[in-house]
This record gives structure tokens, sequence and C-alpha cells, in this order.
């Protein structure tokens, strides 16, 4: 039989950003529905046994489950209501229905306010276009990880990781850890891919070496992977000739990076191309009134905390708007001048401070962050792609852009 139930505020996605949301939006005395697809919230945090978690958001250094934990403690006291293994069904963005199934049987809900936060997936190894055999062994490190820590099994006894992402230095480390000889770390770029702190203390402490510059150009194997051939490449990643070599591994560990899951609402609405992910404002409204985003489906974060500060704030702006208060106001476009990649938000509310969070094209040494429009700098030594910069503007000094209509981001 459909269960009908109508909500105030409905979170899709139960990760640290969708946690974060309903925590938020129930202490602002709004009642709370909460869908999780696995069987306990918590994401993808349950899995990273590591620390390094909660700088920022709580003050303290923590693991992923105690992140997690901290945030379902906090929800256990709150009018929230957690629907986990749920899926939806179908789902009226515009109306703010969906339809979802679970074990306790099949729903319909009615929301005031939607908010997605369904995160990102491992880039697939199909996309990444390697030839040679397609043998049992070749995995996303976000999947080794789940193997090691989450259901005790091994995957390997000799392996490589490809990519140095952050999900693939920890797991060259845990691998490690675990008796699993990692040979090293390819990365096609000149530079890595991971935060600094991930190079230091996952590689370089366990004496793993990382080859920049080179990629996997052939994996081979009948059954289970035997060996990968490797090369060198050019500034354009085509292989160098006569730098081919070939590595006897039993697995080749994925970190060729994240994409934000939006495929579901990618019909209904914008999407960034850059980012990847949902346009949002500084608020998390999406471009369809009432519906907000947060966290990794709106562009992949170098830092948890960031996921949760962001869902923080699109819960209590869906709780709001769920009660019929008008928190919007004047809106202008952000762009993006030279040597910015990935920026969130790309829209400026004028109701809301202003939180930027920036990725660079590429390393400099050193640089400065221009906010033209409202004659702001931040200044920044050795910044790295894989390390956003994060600059915050007050609301009262966001007024100036109403006189332009714009706001550009630049580094210089």
């Amino acid at each position: 039989m459909l269960k009908r139930e109508k909500t105030d505020v409905l979170v899709i996605g139960g990760g640290a950003a969708g946690m974060a949301c309903a925590l938020s939006a129930a202490k602002e005395g709004v009642y709370v529905t909460l869908l999780e697809r696995e069987s306990s919230v918590g994401g993808v945090l349950n899995q990273c046994i590591h620390n390094g978690f909660g700088l920022q958001f709580y003050h303290q250094e923590l693991t992923g489950p105690e992140f997690a934990s901290r945030l379902i403690d906090e929800m256990n006291m709150e009018n929230v209501k957690i629907i986990n293994q749920s899926y939806v069904r179908d789902i009226d963005v515009r109306k703010r229905v969906a339809q979802v199934l679970s074990p306790d049987g099949a729903y319909e809900i009615q929301a005031g306010a939607l908010v997605i936060s369904t995160g990102a997936r491992e880039r697939p190894f199909g996309s990444l276009l390697i030839p040679g055999d397609r043998p049992s062994g070749i995995m996303p490190a976000g999947v080794a990880q789940r193997y090691v820590n989450l259901e005790n099994r091994i995957p390997a006894r000799k392996a490589v990781v490809l990519g140095s992402g952050d999900i693939g230095l920890i797991m060259a480390r845990r691998l490690t850890l675990e008796g699993v000889e990692v040979v090293g770390v390819l990365e096609r770029m000149s530079y890595p891919g991971g935060l600094t702190r991930n190079i230091v203390q996952c590689l370089e402490d366990f004496d793993i070496p990382l080859h920049l510059s080179t990629t996997v150009t052939e994996v081979r194997g009948e059954g289970r992977l035997r060996s990968v051939e490797v090369s060198k490449v050019d500034e354009n990643f085509t292989p160098i000739p006569g730098t081919s070599r070939n590595i006897d591994v039993d697995a080749l560990i994925l970190s060729a990076g994240l994409l934000p899951q939006v495929e579901d609402f990618s019909d209904d609405l914008e999407v960034d191309p850059v980012n990847r992910g949902f346009l949002v404002s500084n608020t998390c409204e999406s471009s369809v009134e009432g519906v907000f985003a947060a966290g990794n489906n709106v562009a992949v974060f170098d830092l948890v905390d960031y996921v949760a500060a962001e869902g923080w704030i699109a819960g209590r702006h869906a709780a709001l708007f769920s009660r019929g208060v008008n928190t919007s106001g004047d809106r202008v476009p952000i762009f993006r001048g030279k040597n910015i990649g990935v920026l969130v938000p790309g829209i400026v509310d004028m109701e809301e401070h202003l939180r930027l969070y920036i990725r660079l094209r590429k390393p400099m040494e050193k640089g400065v962050v221009v906010l033209r429009e409202l004659k702001i700098e931040k200044k920044f030594s050795y910044g790295v792609p894989s390390e956003m910069i994060q600059l915050v503007v007050n609301r009262d000094k966001l007024q100036p852009l109403m006189n332009h209509g714009r706001l550009t981001v630049e580094v210089q």
C-alpha cells in the first residue's frame, strides 16, 4: 500500500552533506525526512577509517566513522526521519514530490523544500580507454577501500595505483599496511593530484614511489590481471615511444577522479559545465526554486569539512523556504577569469555571505585571487589544483555587485 506523507524538507542522500543538511534544517524547527540507499547513513565516511576529518567543522581531528557518528548522534536529538535502503523511483523536482521504495514499503512524499546531496561516483575503468584484456583485479580505489575497511578482504598481493587522487594515495598506504606490495602510483599529469599531506604521509613515509607523467598503456591477463604496461607521456598525454615497461601485478587500483552524481536530475536542474555538478547560488539553491543541492554533486571538494559546511547552509535555507520565509535577495552570476577551474558557487545571492571555493587550472608558486568588481584580493603561495582555495566575503560587502551585474573571479 502506498504511504502518502508530507515533510517540510526532503533530503536525498545521507553522506556528510545530507546529514549536515538534515541537522541544520531540523534545528530551524521543521520536520525533515532523509533518504539513504545504504543500510545506514554516513556514506563514504563509514569506510574512511583514517583521521584528518572534522578539523574545521568540529574543530577536532576525527576519523570518517567518528565524523559520521557525531552527525548521527546530533540528528537523533532532532526531528529527523531517516529511511534507509530507500530508492527514489521517480521525482517531480518542480512539484517536489518523490516516489520512494524501501523495505518498509512504497512512499509518496510531498516536500516543502528539496535538497539533493547525492555525492559523487568514481570514474570507471571503461572511460579511461586503456587497451588490452578485461580481467578481474581492476577496481576503483573506493571499492578497494570498502573491501579492506568494511569487508575485511585483501583484494591483491601486488598492486599498482593509477592516478594520484587522495583516495588512491590513501589506499596505497592502506594496502601496504595490510601486507600488499604496492609497486607505485602512476600519474599522467606532471604534478600530483592529491593533497600535499597525503603525498607525504601516504607515499613518502612508506617509500612508495610516485611516477609523474606516466600512465598505463595496456592491461594483460586471462581471468585475473597478470601485468600492466606503463609508459611515460608527453604534455598531450601521448605515450612516448621507447619508454614502455611491463610490471607484474594482480591488481590495478584506479584513482582517476570523481564525477558529481547528477544524472537523475540533470534534465531538470542546470549543470555547471566545468564543475560537472549542479549550478547553485551561495544559498545552495539550484536553478529551480525550492530545490537545493550541496556536497560533491555540486563540485568535487577536497575536504569533507567543506561538504558538511555547504550541507549546513543548504539545510538552513531549505528549512526557511519550506516555512514560506523568503531569504532570497538580488542575484548576479559569477564568471571565471583566467586560471580558474572549479568554482563554487555560480551565483551570488546578496542575502547570504559568499563562500568561494576555487581550484586552480595549473600549479602556481604564488598568486593572487582577485574578485574584480569587489576589488578584493587574496594572496597565496604554492597553489595546486588538488587543494581548494577558500575565500569568504561578508554579505555587507556584496552590494557593489548590483552596479556591475556580475562578479568575475580570476587568479593573477
